[in-house]
């Protein structure tokens, strides 16, 4: 192919144009991402070379090697795996080959730490060379490919960039950094290894610089300098970092790995590394990240932790080693029992795998519920009149559960449809706004220990937001006796409900389903009272059935309204409208299910029904009132309008 000059898509034009400004606060986060890069070609090229091992040719030992030229002012990573064709260089160098290319650049927001970190998170490591180069040259020869099948690849980060056939004998890529004046920095051995200990210590490949030595100057009075000596040296430790003992590793260490594998910026909130053994034996290295990725929600978007056989790569995103509800974990599994040619398909069938599914399943619900523990624990005096002393390590995990799941709350729910087996450890992890706190901070094991004496269940309610659950009409006797209800307003809350019906032995009540029932909270006369007003209401009630006999289900006086004259609830097994709204707006088929009207009898408005002239207009008023408090529109909102403008007049 003769020497073509293509334009960037326009996304990379504008993310290099976000780059090239100095999106990164780090400066020197640009080889970390070109040595990571490197060392994923590597691992690419061992996995490939399972099935096809001529594709090692005569270089067996894989490496990085970072070099660099101060005459030229150019520094250079090469190494020796996979590789690209020409075509590769082409897709993967002048576009961003992931999906959801527009909703990404959509989020970006012009504030440089934010979209920093969206950069890592999408992972378009290789374009931060650009921090330090005003053009970039990458030659490479795709494993098994002729000599002469080699490509060239050029840019200097504007809009467009060259690229050429070469003949190139050895595999794998070399990444060729033409440095700014401002980066020479980077052209000083030192430097260079401080950096490589600093970010890419734990690359389980060989990092490799040539070795320097001092030499005197020639004449007499001129200055001597580092020369090259043609031998080359490691300058990392170049094993995996999750088989090293956990004594010998630092914080640092594992956050910077953790930066590695995930591309975010920010440090995990926590960590766990394991040696498991027994039936099946495996290393897990689990991360929970502090924030979540801007596609958590997209369910193309393939999720998981890296998979290693015996510390050979095998693939990224293997679905099939944590639960759907766990898919932000972040991390590496090393197995000591599956076969090296696994396949994604195998391992949706093999027993060792399950069994690591669970063992690591178990061990991220116990760093969370290591985390929520910690969450409110502070130094003072504990109930016992004894002062409690906070370590140091209990004092940094002060604060992290809520940060979590201010993050991850929503997704964590999933989990009780998808594990039954894990429900209850699920469940004490979960927290809500309640009545009493406008904070997502109470959980079921909270809310049981403030009952009242004679409750018998946790009350909940459901909204789309906090405050249409604060201001429901179905909370006022609630309100008026002091009783918590649970505020739940995420999306996911109604149907994760559906299989969680008690906590801890104490059922779980929606304040929005079927008849109130207090049980010993309401007392004797209470009773009497709200039996005696349903007696006299019911020629009215009859009254009010026949005119929303197409709206509503029923009609029957309630005893939960105090200050609102009416409200719609379901029955105890019937669909929320709450969810059949979000089933619709999703454009899936509800039940079509009709809710029950509940009115308070000792409303003004309620007892003005009786004997009005205006009843049918005022029954179906009060129906959309009821709908509209708690979040429904009228079905004809222009008859709504016309009933209430009439009734004004």
């Amino acid at each position: 192919m003769s020497k073509q000059t293509l334009s960037f898509q326009a996304e990379v034009a504008q993310l290099l144009h976000l780059v090239t400004h100095s999106l990164y606060s780090n400066q020197e986060i640009f080889l970390r991402e070109l040595i990571s890069n490197a060392s994923d070609a590597c691992d690419k090229l061992r996995f490939e070379a399972l099935n096809n091992n001529a594709l090692y040719e005569d270089a067996p030992n894989l490496e990085v090697r970072v070099s660099f030229d101060k005459d030229a002012k150019t520094l250079t990573i090469q190494d020796n795996g996979i590789g690209m064709s020409a075509q590769e260089a082409i897709d993967h160098l002048g576009t961003i080959a992931k999906s959801g290319t527009k909703d990404f650049m959509g989020k970006l927001t012009g504030d440089q730490k934010a979209d920093a970190q969206l950069i890592g998170q999408f992972g378009v490591g290789f374009y931060s060379g650009f921090i330090v180069a005003d053009k970039i040259t990458v030659e490479s020869r795709r494993a098994g490919l002729k000599a002469d099948e080699g490509v060239r690849w050029v840019s200097g980060g504007a809009g467009d960039f060259e690229v050429e056939t070469i003949t190139r004998p050895a595999r794998g890529t070399s990444v060729i950094l033409h440095l700014r004046d401002d980066a020479s920095e980077y052209l000083n051995a030192w430097k260079l290894k401080q950096v490589i200990g600093k970010y890419s210590d734990h690359i389980s490949l060989p990092i490799l610089m040539e070795k320097e030595e001092w030499k005197e100057g020639e004449k007499e009075g001129e200055p001597g300098g580092m020369v090259k000596t043609g031998e080359w040296e490691t300058v990392n430790k170049a094993s995996a970092l999750w088989t090293r003992p956990k004594k010998d590793i630092t914080e640092e260490q594992y956050q910077e790995f953790y930066k590695a594998i995930s591309h975010d910026y920010e440090n995990p909130l926590t960590w766990a590394h394991n040696r498991v053994e027994g039936n099946t034996e495996y290393t897990q290295l689990l991360y929970i990240p502090a924030k979540a990725p801007f596609d958590l929600w997209n369910r193309d978007k393939k999720a998981g932790v890296k998979l290693y056989v015996k510390r050979v790569f095998i693939m990224d995103d293997a679905e099939a080693l944590m639960p759907s509800y766990l898919r932000f974990v972040k991390g590496v599994i090393d197995s000591s029992d599956l076969p090296l040619n696994v396949s994604r398909e195998l391992l949706q069938e093999s027993r060792d795998v399950r069994s690591i599914r669970e063992g690591s399943t178990k061990r991220v619900l116990s760093m969370l519920e290591d985390l929520a523990k910690h969450d409110k624990h502070t130094a003072g005096e504990g109930a016992d009149g004894v002062t409690d002393v906070v370590d140091a390590d209990d004092k940094a995990k002060e604060g992290k559960y809520t940060a979590f799941y201010a993050e991850f709350g929503a997704v964590l729910k999933e989990g009780l449809g998808e594990d039954f087996g894990n429900r209850e450890r699920l469940a004490k992890l979960l927290r809500f706004a309640s009545t009493t706190s406008d904070s997502v901070s109470v959980g079921f094991a909270d809310y049981k220990a403030r009952m009242k004496e004679g409750q018998e269940a946790i009350y909940y309610i459901t909204a789309d937001s906090l405050a249409a659950a604060k201001n429901s009409p179905q909370l006022e006797v609630f309100k008026k006796k002091g009783i918590e209800v649970l505020l739940m307003t995420d999306r996911v809350d109604e149907w994760a409900l559906n299989y969680l019906h008690d906590f801890d032995g104490t059922p779980l009540q929606s304040v929005a389903k079927g008849a109130v029932d207090l049980g010993k909270l309401q007392d004797e006369a209470e009773k009497k009272a709200a039996e005696e007003a349903a007696e006299a209401f019911k020629p009215v009630l009859a009254k009010l059935k026949e005119a929303l006999k197409d709206k509503a289900e029923d009609v029957r006086v309630t005893t939960r309204l105090v200050d609102s004259p009416a409200c719609l609830v379901v029955q105890d097994d019937g669909m929320s409208t709450q969810l059949a709204r979000m089933l619709k707006q999703a454009g899936q088929k509800a039940p079509e299910t009709k809710p029950v009207l509940e009115v308070n009898a000792e409303h003004p408005l309620v007892k003005k029904l009786d004997g009005s002239v205006h009843f049918h207009d005022l029954a179906h008023i009060l129906f959309d009132q009821a709908l509209l408090a708690e979040g429904g529109l009228p079905e004809d909102p222009a008859a709504y309008v016309k009933r209430v403008n009439a009734l004004l007049v």
